[in-house]
């Protein structure tokens, strides 16, 4: 059972390459470690959406936009860590005769155009695995499984529907769940996840309205509902109830089935927003049951700090935190 606080807040953030990202209902700020007595911090920001079009502050409209300003604002951040990252890296190995033609090709701008590159391979991946292929492999084994397959008996489609929906669905979370364990096994990685865990920590503990000093956050636990992972989770289950309305074969031909739900994302991302922000704003056993699979999935996610983590994340939230508390959301009992 999730440890209730004393107090909700607004606050929250992104675990980045050796820092943390912690956003602020005023700002935002990005902490890196550039050395081992050393935190380079930084102010970042973004025009976000509903700033120029009210009409996305409306629920449900405000969580496909807070899912692109997320995405855009993490990006950024990002990108200013990898550049701190190369530059507080010490070079060992004289560069090789392809890596000082991309330096002159591309200078400064290497580190993004990978990126772009990265992401773009990445979004075509993702869509491959997460639309196409459960599509794809519940097709197949109706070749196999009589109850995957329609036939005359009345209600026959409906069921055929709603089993590719279960098993598209199942097969989405395996895939999502089996991809962060590969990546958590790697070095890497791993120090994202504990830059993560450290954000989480952080944040519970001046939840908690502790002092935000090494010793308190550690003792903090790690899992918190209102986090990206926890997001993806609610997502791909809301993904099942939405295949739900979507025909097995649309006009006859499957292949437009992942593309509809596709279509259907916005849809899926303002319901999972919602769902979301109530768990982040109330403490209670109906917000502990949903946010019960994202938490469960955090045990990948996020691995315990050192110290040295500790310190990024709290200079981090300190810079972020209003003078006039307009971060608190929620008290004990909400």
């Amino acid at each position: 059972m999730k440890k209730q606080t004393k107090k909700i807040t607004s606050i929250g953030g992104s675990a980045l390459i050796e820092g943390i990202m912690m956003k602020g209902p005023k700002k935002s700020t990005v902490c890196v470690r550039t050395a081992p007595d050393t935190i380079y911090s930084e102010d970042v920001s973004i025009t976000t959406i509903p700033s120029k079009l009210k009409l996305f502050k409306l629920p449900f409209l405000r969580g496909i936009a807070g899912l692109i300003d997320s995405m855009r604002l993490s990006y950024k951040s990002l990108m200013l860590s990898a550049d701190k990252a190369i530059e507080s890296a010490e070079i060992e190995e004289e560069p090789s005769k392809f890596e000082k033609w991309l330096d002159e090709k591309f200078g400064d701008k290497l580190v993004k155009v990978l990126m772009v590159i990265s992401s773009i391979i990445g979004v075509a991946i993702a869509i491959g695995l997460f639309f196409f292929l459960p599509s794809f492999l519940f097709d197949l084994c109706g070749n196999f499984i009589p109850a995957f397959r329609a036939d005359e008996t009345p209600g026959s489609i409906e069921m055929v529907r709603l089993w590719k929906s279960i098993f598209e669905g199942v097969l989405k979370i395996a895939l999502f769940l089996l991809y962060i364990i590969i990546v958590s096994r790697t070095s890497d990685m791993k120090r994202v996840f504990m830059y993560h865990g450290a954000e989480h920590k952080t944040i519970f503990c001046y939840e908690n309205e502790e002092e935000l000093t090494v010793e308190n956050v550690r003792k903090q636990i790690r899992f918190h509902p209102r986090c990206g992972t926890s997001f993806m989770i609610i997502m791909l289950i809301i993904g099942i109830l939405i295949g739900l309305f979507v025909p097995a074969k649309p006009f006859g031909l499957a292949f437009l089935r992942p593309v509809f739900k596709i279509l259907l994302i916005p849809v899926t991302c303002g319901l999972g927003y919602e769902l979301i922000r109530i768990c982040g704003r109330y403490d209670n056993t109906l917000t502990r049951i949903i946010a019960a699979p994202g938490l469960w999935a955090q045990r990948i996610t996020t691995k315990e700090p050192d110290d040295s983590m500790i310190e990024v994340a709290i200079k981090a939230i300190k810079s972020v935190i209003p003078e006039d508390g307009s971060d608190i959301v929620g008290n004990c009992g909400c």
